[in-house]
């Protein structure tokens, strides 16, 4: 079975797609904005992503949601599912750790499904 690498660079790939499965890195968006901004970021990039990989939001399987304050999960929370539409939500879940640098508020991963 073939592997295929999209966006890769010396540490990563943004996503990896083997047998019908696109595995997304984890995305962020610009340090230094608010929540809700940086979760519009991610979830754009998330969709530009799945596209390039020949699939879109309707076919993610799961979503790992990582915030730097839980005290966010109601603003992440309100751009999810207006960018869901409360229609063909994955299975998610939704923790507090410490990112990469204090300027992240919020990293989703995703697993999607190709068509």
């Amino acid at each position: 079975m073939s592997i295929q690498r999209l966006k890769s660079g010396p540490r990563m790939s943004q996503a990896v797609i083997h047998n019908g499965i696109v595995y997304l890195a984890g995305q962020v968006g610009t340090p230094g904005k608010d929540t809700e901004t940086q979760t519009r970021e991610v979830l754009a990039s998330i969709d530009d992503l799945l596209g390039l990989a020949g699939t879109n939001r309707s076919r993610i399987l799961q979503a790992t949601v990582w915030l730097a304050d839980m005290a966010d999960f109601d603003v992440m929370n309100g751009v999810w599912e207006e960018w869901t539409g409360g229609k063909d939500t994955p299975a998610r879940a939704t923790g507090e750790v410490r990112l990469a640098t204090p300027e992240y508020k919020v990293e989703i991963i995703v697993v999607a499904a190709l068509p």
